[in-house]
């Protein structure tokens, strides 16, 4: 199989990785020619434009920084788009336009798959990370072995479009956990508690999370290098707020979190690292939440094994 892969940023490069490290025939392509010269001289193929990737590849792979950046891309693929071809839609992005997107794949024979991914940069490096897959069943057997390279855990989550709200739904919780670490440690430095003692706590506790386990780690080293910025941030949780107006849910959090990010935005810059949320919080206390001891960045420190798919409960 001829897979390619467009969009090597933070995640897609990390991914795509995965895919030639285990041995596979791939073509890349992005905006940036550096990342595409990096990637040719590990050996993939120099794919071109997204027109020729799609000509040239059977299964083709997007992982790009918004809706617009996906919607630009597969315009450009559409009129190579035929039986036998598949796009594989990895990005963050709007249920109702990967639908949209996938239909016109679909009228012209081809097979579309929403299957972002959950669980950090560090793990994508790895091919540990998790990916969710909405598709039909037939499709889904097809793509999991590429999946199951790319990730450790993947779950068919239904029909196309599904895999998308399940994503900006984990990436809501990611986010309300990271304001909520924010103040947590902002809080135990104020009460004069030691905060490498606080995040253990944190850690053994009924407080703890996936978020508390890595941003606040990099938070207390001062890094705050996560690999993801506040307008990505902001670009999830109002994709969140479109799946909640859809479904006519009155949401209370997620539009308090919209501000919060809105306002770290206004002062930090939309490119500014998304743990740096904290900001706000040192700025008004005149704290400084440090610690010795913290990784400047997260690495993952299980080895790479083979994904499987997850079963959900009762099936």
């Amino acid at each position: 199989m001829n897979i390619g892969f467009v969009g090597l940023g933070n995640v897609g490069s990390k991914l795509s990785g995965s895919l030639l490290r285990n041995g596979h025939d791939l073509a890349v392509h992005d905006l940036n020619g550096a990342l595409v010269a990096g990637f040719t001289a590990r050996g993939a193929r120099d794919g071109g434009s997204p027109e020729q990737i799609m000509r040239s590849c059977d299964t083709v792979i997007t992982c790009l920084p918004s809706p617009a950046a996906s919607a630009a891309v597969v315009q450009q693929m559409l009129p190579e788009v035929g039986p036998g071809k598949v796009w594989m839609e990895m990005s963050t992005t709007d249920e109702a336009e990967v639908k949209r997107l996938g239909a016109e794949v679909i009228a012209r024979g081809g097979a579309a798959v929403d299957c972002p991914v959950s669980g950090g940069c560090h793990r994508a490096d790895t091919g540990n990370i998790s990916i969710f897959a909405g598709c039909d069943r037939a499709t889904f057997d097809r793509v999991l072995p590429l999946l199951t390279t790319m990730g450790r855990r993947v779950l068919h989550t239904g029909d196309l479009g599904s895999a998308s709200v399940l994503k900006v739904v984990t990436n809501y919780l990611a986010t309300a956990n990271l304001i909520s670490c924010a103040e947590a440690l902002v809080t135990c430095k104020g009460a004069g508690m030691d905060l490498a003692t606080a995040y253990e706590a944190i850690a053994i506790s009924s407080g703890t999370s996936f978020v508390h386990e890595t941003e606040s780690q990099v938070i207390l080293n001062g890094s705050r290098d996560i690999s993801f910025t506040m307008d990505l941030v902001k670009k999830d949780i109002g994709l969140f707020q479109e799946v909640a107006d859809r479904a006519g849910v009155p949401l209370e959090v997620n539009p308090l979190m919209m501000r919060i990010i809105d306002d770290g935005i206004a002062r930090f810059g939309s490119r500014e690292l998304s743990p740096n949320i904290i900001r706000r919080l040192e700025e008004a206390t005149g704290l400084e939440i440090r610690a010795p001891g913290f990784p400047a960045e997260m690495c993952d420190e299980e080895p790479e094994e083979p994904g499987y798919e997850v079963v959900p409960r009762g099936r």
